[in-house]
């Protein structure tokens, strides 16, 4: 019998998800659980393992087609797999009892958009999800909470996405240029000219990009993604650095003297991150305020510290997420830094394993870069940046001695973190990392 594969839920505030590669044509031969597709959402990217064996018989959404949770997007010929059914959704399972039959269109009516978060702040001014006409507005919670800290009404603005859902995109321009002047746009430029539609949200005319001899590449989903995502940053935080400089000769020594002992014992690589994880937890408990979000003009203070770790991809740019950082130790932190690291370019990551961070960490440093101002990975109000480890002259007791050096740069959200503290908490990350005295086994 015909097996249907559909779009999987990656996540309780995703809705759609765009298929970036097959894996398999029609006519193969496919295993249950063996990667059939991979798609691209706001979350994460993801190898998608087919629900049944048998041979692939029809691929009903091409590469590059966004498409809503629990549409149709192959069927699978597999004799006698009458028992298997579609994954069902993180949200809803009940939707995998949709008949098989249903139009692609229909397939997403049964998910509606999640309640909003019990702790935001009640609005009486701006409709969330109800229209003018009574019928429902569907966005996600980003959108939502966008829409009540600027007052706009979501029944104005135009959405855009799949089943006319509103978009961060949509929301942005809104807070730009209002919502009347949105609802008056034209429909988004074609696909294969995104770079126009991001210049033209920026007031630069387009000729003043298209000239000479130029080639336009797409960009890719995730691409568009932390396009969005740090365009939001910046319009959301007030951003502000800070700058420190360490001595990490202690650490560095400890590091060299002790990876190939420490890899031979613990089975994982000894790299310079879980030295800096370990510090950055340290501080943070002892500076709560900077382990928080805003919301409004309320400021949530996390009681765990999740650390999320930037990993670059040969295709962009990821965050997975060390959960409960401060119940490690340093073996722990070693072993999920290199874990997530390396399933984040295998594309192997859960949509849970990039959420929910609490305080973040990029390290340009890796690349030679001497320091760099990152931007803040929003819903955190920090981010810290780690510079490049290198031998340099400073002054020790009025003498020049030979040190491993490196800078130590913070964003931070001036909302919920002022400058005394900002510089008091990298304060205590240099100390910590001077003065180091952990067991690393």
């Amino acid at each position: 019998m015909a097996v249907d594969v559909i779009m999987p839920q990656m996540g309780e505030s995703i809705f759609e998800g765009t298929i970036t590669k097959w894996l398999k044509k029609p006519g193969d031969k496919i295993e249950r659980d063996e990667p059939l597709f991979e798609i691209s959402t706001d979350k994460v990217d993801a190898e998608i393992p087919a629900p049944a064996a048998g041979v692939l018989k029809e691929i009903k959404v091409t590469e590059g087609q966004t498409v809503p949770i629990q549409t149709v997007v192959a069927t699978i010929d597999a004799p006698g797999a009458a028992a298997v059914a579609p994954p069902a959704p993180v949200a809803k399972p009940e939707a995998a009892k949709l008949a098989p039959a249903a139009p692609k269109v229909e397939a997403a009516k049964p998910v509606s958009a999640p309640p909003p978060p019990p702790k935001a702040a009640p609005v009486t001014a701006v409709p969330e999800r109800v229209g003018g006409n009574g019928e429902k507005i569907r966005s996600s919670p980003l959108v939502r909470r966008i829409a009540r800290e600027h007052q706009i009404d979501l029944a104005q603005v135009s959405g855009t996405g799949a089943g006319g859902r509103v978009s961060k995109r949509d929301i942005l321009a809104a807070v730009e240029g209002g919502a009347a002047a949105l609802s008056a746009a034209p429909s988004a430029p074609p696909a294969v000219m995104p770079a126009p539609s991001a210049a033209r949200e920026a007031g630069v005319p387009r000729e003043r990009m298209y000239f000479g001899h130029y080639e336009v590449q797409p960009m890719s989903t995730m691409r568009q993604k932390i396009a969005e995502h740090m365009v939001m940053s910046k319009r959301t935080s007030p951003h502000v650095y800070s700058i420190e400089e360490a001595n990490v000769s202690t650490i560095a020594a400890l590091r060299a003297k002790s990876k190939e002992t420490f890899e031979k014992e613990s089975g994982t690589k000894l790299t310079f991150m879980p030295f800096f994880i370990r510090a950055a937890v340290e501080a943070l408990r002892a500076f709560p305020t900077v382990n928080s979000s805003v919301d409004g003009t309320n400021l949530v203070l996390h009681k765990e510290c999740n650390i999320g770790i930037a990993v670059a991809l040969d295709w962009g740019l990821i965050v997975p997420v060390i959960k409960n950082a401060e119940e490690k130790n340093f073996y722990g932190l070693a072993r999920s830094v290199n874990d997530l690291a390396e399933r984040a370019r295998a594309k192997k990551l859960k949509p849970e394993e990039v959420l929910e961070s609490t305080f973040s960490i990029t390290n340009p440093g890796v690349f030679g870069g001497l320091m760099g101002l990152p931007v803040i990975n929003q819903p955190n109000v920090a981010i810290l940046g780690l510079g490049t480890i290198e031998k340099r002259p400073i002054v020790i007791d009025d003498a020049i001695a030979i040190r491993s050096m490196v800078y130590l740069t913070l964003s931070y959200d001036h909302r919920a973190v002022d400058g005394a503290i900002a510089h008091q908490f990298m304060g205590h990350i240099k100390r910590t990392l001077e003065n180091w005295t952990e067991p690393i086994l």
